[in-house]
């Protein structure tokens, strides 16, 4: 399970720039004296198997020992080069789409802790591993422009990046954003990524929360492993774009919209 989600997030970064990924070499980092080499093995395997379902090739790697396990791929991809996306490429005017929920930086903390319930952890899993290609597509298909996808650093960090980079407002309704199951709820009892609060100090320039309180703050800040695109696309073309993403299995939402403006992240 490892090494499938490790895959699917370092080939994310090809799907948020509409291109298609063509290799990946193995980067690991293992502490052969505490982990057994079969369990690299199956992470290995798990890599592999994402990398098959995705269809680019796993062509090596590097190995280094490390006193913490590492594992991940440098992905290489194609795209037309006049059909990149970018972070920069928002307009003001467009609909905001997000391709899969957040949530995931609460969940894995209380899978630490021993506090999600299995069936959220099952969701969570399912939700990292599930590759961003469809969405990709879909959101080329539709001409969108501006797209990028949602790690690290959050729904605030990667889109209210974009609004600087793209010199826009953008709104972003908290209602209309959807959450892993559990994951309010475990946020709420105290399952909280460090990174999402670092997440939330970077953005207290850049956001404007009106009268949402820290709890809501923090769950658009919610650090994610694997997770969705979110891209800008023509009104018009909105209802398409949900209902592609929904026949595809994903749980996408319509959250928010570009404005021209001094460039931020207005939470609603």
């Amino acid at each position: 399970t490892w090494g499938r989600v490790a895959a699917a997030n370092s080939v994310s970064d090809i799907y948020a720039m509409g291109a298609r990924p063509l290799v990946a070499l193995n980067h690991v980092g293992w502490n052969t004296h505490a982990l057994p080499t079969e369990l690299l093995g199956d992470v290995l395997a798990g890599g592999q198997h994402l990398a098959d379902e995705a269809g680019f090739e796993v062509g090596g790697g590097h190995t280094i020992h490390a006193a913490d396990p590492k594992y991940g791929m440098a992905v290489t991809g194609e795209v037309h080069p006049d059909r990149i996306l970018t972070p920069a490429g928002l307009v003001a005017g467009q609909d905001i789409v997000l391709s899969k929920p957040l949530g995931i930086g609460v969940i894995t903390t209380a899978i630490k802790a021993g506090s999600a319930p299995d069936d959220v952890t099952e969701a969570a899993v399912a939700s990292m591993t599930r590759l961003n290609d469809v969405a990709a597509r879909i959101a080329v298909a539709a001409g969108a422009t501006g797209c990028t996808d949602v790690t690290g650093f959050g729904l605030l960090g990667h889109l209210g990046r974009m609004a600087i980079d793209s010199n826009v407002s953008v709104a972003v309704e908290f209602d209309a954003v959807p959450f892993l199951k559990g994951a309010i709820e475990l946020a709420a009892d105290g399952a909280m990524p460090g990174g999402s609060r670092r997440n939330l100090e970077w953005g207290t320039d850049v956001l404007d929360a009106g009268s949402h309180g820290e709890l809501n703050q923090l769950m658009i800040a919610d650090a994610q492993t694997s997770g969705g695109l979110v891209f800008g696309v023509d009104p018009a073309h909105t209802a398409h774009v949900l209902s592609e993403l929904e026949a595809s299995g994903h749980t996408a939402a319509l959250i928010g919209h570009t404005a021209a403006g001094a460039p931020g992240f207005v939470l609603r």
